[in-house]
C-alpha cells in the first residue's frame, strides 16, 4: 500500500485536498494529513470557510522516510503560510532529494520555490504564481499536469483528476476504482 502524505493548514483549497485525497484512497493508498498543529484544519471553499479536516498528526511528527509521495494542496492561504515554516520547508527538501514524487498544485508550488527546487523543471500553477516560478528558474507552461521528474503541478481544482493520475502513475499504482470516483 503506498503512503501518501498531505501538508496543509487553514485556508487550503477545499477541493484541492479533498479531491484528490479521496481519488488516492479509492485507489488503495493510505493518506495521512499533517499540518502545524493537532485537531482540524478548516478549508477555503467558494470565497468563504468551509469544511474541516481532521489532523492526523503534525508535521514536527513525520519524515519522508515514511512516505511515498507529498501533495501539497493550494489555495492562496494555505501555502504562504507554510512557506514560511521551516519544518516544511526542509519536509518538501527531504522528499525531493529522496527523489519521491511532490504533487503541488494551483498556489502550492510557492512552496516549491521557497524549497529551492524549481530551477530548470518544467511546471504550472495558477497563473498568479507562474511569475514566481519563473523567477526561481522553473520553465513555465500552461497545462493540466506538468511532469518534470519527480515534480507534478497543475493549475486549479479543474485539473484534479490528471494531477491525481500523474501521482498515482508517479508511484506506479493501479488506478482501481479511480475510474468510477
Amino acid at each position: 500500500m503506498k503512503r501518501v502524505l498531505i501538508i496543509a493548514t487553514n485556508g487550503f483549497e477545499q477541493s484541492e485536498l479533498m479531491g484528490p485525497k479521496e481519488r488516492l484512497e479509492k485507489a488503495g493508498a493510505n493518506v495521512t494529513v499533517a499540518s502545524l498543529e493537532e485537531g482540524e484544519i478548516k478549508g477555503w471553499d467558494d470565497g468563504d470557510w468551509g469544511d474541516t479536516v481532521a489532523v492526523d498528526v503534525t508535521v514536527d511528527e513525520v519524515t519522508s522516510g515514511d512516505y511515498d509521495a507529498l501533495l501539497l494542496p493550494g489555495g492562496q492561504i494555505n501555502p504562504d503560510i507554510l512557506r514560511t515554516e521551516s519544518k516544511v520547508v526542509g519536509l518538501i527538501r527531504a522528499f525531493n532529494d529522496a527523489g519521491k514524487p511532490i504533487a503541488a498544485i494551483c498556489h502550492a508550488p510557492w512552496l516549491l520555490v521557497e524549497a529551492d527546487i524549481v530551477k530548470g523543471k518544467t511546471v504550472t500553477s495558477w497563473p498568479s504564481v507562474r511569475t514566481d516560478l519563473r523567477n526561481a528558474g522553473g520553465n513555465v507552461i500552461d497545462s493540466e499536469a506538468a511532469v518534470d521528474g519527480n515534480l507534478i503541478t497543475a493549475r486549479n481544482p479543474d485539473d484534479i483528476p490528471a494531477f491525481t493520475q500523474a501521482l498515482m502513475d508517479a508511484m506506479a499504482m493501479e488506478t482501481g476504482e479511480l475510474e468510477n470516483a
